[in-house]
């Protein structure tokens, strides 16, 4: 792999690690986590060794001291494990000290670059620089993008995706041991992670950016008159942000974008750079799919027949052919298919308030472009299939009623209630945004689901308004990153639902407040059934949780 060097040695402004609360599921706080393991793990075994090789008084002959090296020099580095958060873990030679080292993996031998050193708690983070010797399991030739390893939004590209999947199970697992609060006895086995059928071309959103004129964010600047302010005299990078700072670097392309949203990318790149004049700020880039979908015509049909021009009407700024799927694209779970019944055509939007459409199975969801909706719609199926499978028991006892009402808490546009409605004699949404709100009522409307109603409601009094009876209630809960705070889980806990199904992008928080449901209040309580990983974002570190709960009347067994 080619060399990179970011900095050239030079300081540049980096992104501060603050003090953060012990269990906000912060990229931050989850490392800290796994470097307090890794370090842990091998005091133990260092300690182990030194007592068998001491006087017999049991007592390890030396103690752990930190001593990292100068910032900006080149160290080389041997990776031992990938952390949650994507990026290499290796010790130091003096076996005192972790080194963070992105775009690596376990087995490693790097050169690296010290960047920032944290002595309390024995972790030194460093810029990759390059590989001296592979890992058995690295594969550089898998990565697409001619930016990775500079750009901070994909970690692992140059990883096989069956190892991908791999490495998001034990990412489920270390969330629960580390951050539930439960004992292991009451975790249950985490199941392979479900993998995403498209690995690159598969995000139906993005959002690049550009930063303002040099000087444009000091204070006079923006108390100044618009007119007076400071203009471009060239055209800025438009892209993400480079690993580990908050400096934007120019991306023209961005390989896990479907193919119309790069196709997207490159128009509104273009058109930036002929208006960059009218500029006097940063701004961000709306990059969203919007799928136009009509019937193949019989063959009597006329050509004619088929109108798909309708699209041009819904705010798309250009059109493309649907995606080609390539051998491979294909996922080691199965592949993926074009339906062969109708005709797709794809748009991509960029206005906020413009309206995209996107279709899982035959369920057809219309949203407004900026707000958000899951941005792999080729898993989508899979995964809405995966929760109406389990939301309901198999088999219930014979003294049991039957659930018949679900509750989708953090509903947003309405994603479940809609695709789970016929499971069920009644569905309640319910969101605190009004917005969301309304489109899930017309998406409701849209697909003919007639036994649903949404309201919107504070998540302080989420079930104030709830009529149905908590024996015969399943609620399904997708909150946004930080997860759900105290005040919704005790509402959750005194509503007492006989099921809960809590899915999330964040594995750590999810973690945090099943392990709250599962300690529970008073006499409710929760078993966890199962828990599951789904890859939302192959190339990344991250991965989607989906857990499911059942009540139960057994001893607190924490």
């Amino acid at each position: 792999m080619t060399k990179k060097q970011y900095h050239q040695g030079k300081a540049a402004k980096r992104q501060k690690l603050a003090s953060k609360p012990v269990n906000d599921g912060s990229n931050e706080v989850v490392l800290l986590a796994d470097i307090k393991s890794l370090l842990s793990q091998h005091r133990a075994l260092e300690q182990a060794e030194q007592t068998d090789e001491s006087t017999g008084d049991g007592k390890p002959t030396e103690t752990l001291s930190y001593s990292p090296p100068e910032r900006f020099t080149d160290v080389e580095v041997k990776i031992s494990e990938l952390s949650s958060t994507g990026d290499g873990l290796g010790l130091s030679s003096t076996s005192d000290h972790i080194y963070v080292v992105p775009f690596t993996v376990p087995g490693d031998l790097v050169q690296a670059k010290v960047i920032n050193q944290f002595p309390q708690a024995h972790y030194t983070l460093t810029d990759f620089v390059k590989v001296i010797t592979p890992a058995p399991q690295r594969d550089d030739s898998l990565a697409k993008c001619p930016y990775f390893a500079t750009c901070a939004g994909c970690q692992i590209q140059m990883l096989p995706y069956n190892l991908q999947l791999q490495h998001k199970k034990t990412v489920v697992e270390k969330a629960y041991r580390s951050f539930s609060g439960l004992t292991p006895n009451v975790i249950p086995a985490v199941d392979e992670t479900i993998g995403s059928p498209l690995q690159y071309g598969y995000r139906t959103k993005l959002t690049p950016h550009f930063d303002g004129p040099p000087g444009s964010m000091t204070r006079k600047a923006k108390r100044s008159d618009p007119s007076e302010r400071k203009r471009f005299g060239e055209v800025p990078p438009i892209g993400f942000q480079l690993k580990g700072t908050r400096k934007t670097i120019d991306i023209e392309d961005c390989p896990i974008g479907t193919d119309a949203v790069r196709e997207g990318m490159r128009t509104e790149r273009k058109r930036i750079s002929e208006e960059i004049a009218n500029y006097t700020k940063g701004a961000t880039i709306l990059l969203r799919e919007s799928t136009w979908r009509k019937p193949k015509p019989q063959p009597e049909q006329e050509e004619s027949d088929l109108d798909l021009g309708q699209a041009d009407n819904m705010g798309a700024s250009l059109e493309t052919e649907p995606p080609s799927k390539t051998a491979n694209e294909a996922n080691v779970n199965g592949s993926y298919h074009e339906p062969s019944t109708r005709t797709e055509k794809k748009t991509c939007i960029t206005d906020q308030r413009a309206i995209s459409t996107e279709y899982i199975d035959d369920f057809e969801f219309r949203n407004t472009a900026g707000a958000f909706f899951q941005n792999n719609n080729s898993i989508l199926s899979k995964f809405t299939d995966y929760i109406r499978q389990r939301i309901i028991p198999g088999s219930s006892e014979e003294n049991e009623k039957p659930i018949k009402y679900l509750i989708d808490a953090y509903c947003g546009s309405g994603l479940f209630t809609v695709t789970l409605s016929s499971l069920f004699s009644s569905s309640m949404g319910i969101d605190i945004a009004g917005a969301s709100i309304v489109s899930a009522r017309e998406n409701a409307a849209a697909n003919k689901v007639s036994n649903a109603s949404f309201m919107t409601a504070d998540a302080s009094k989420l079930f104030e308004q709830v009529t149905y009876p908590p024996e015969k209630t399943v609620v399904i809960i997708d909150p946004p990153r930080k997860g759900c705070d105290d005040p919704f889980i005790q509402q959750l806990l005194k509503f007492g639902p006989r099921r809960i199904v809590y899915v999330s992008c964040n594995v750590h928080t999810q973690a945090r407040d099943v392990g709250a449901l599962v300690e529970g209040v008073g006499d409710c309580r929760y078993e966890i059934e199962s828990l599951q990983g789904f890859d939302f974002f192959p190339q990344t570190g991250h991965v989607e949780g989906v857990a499911i709960l059942a009540r139960t009347t057994a001893h607190n067994p924490m």
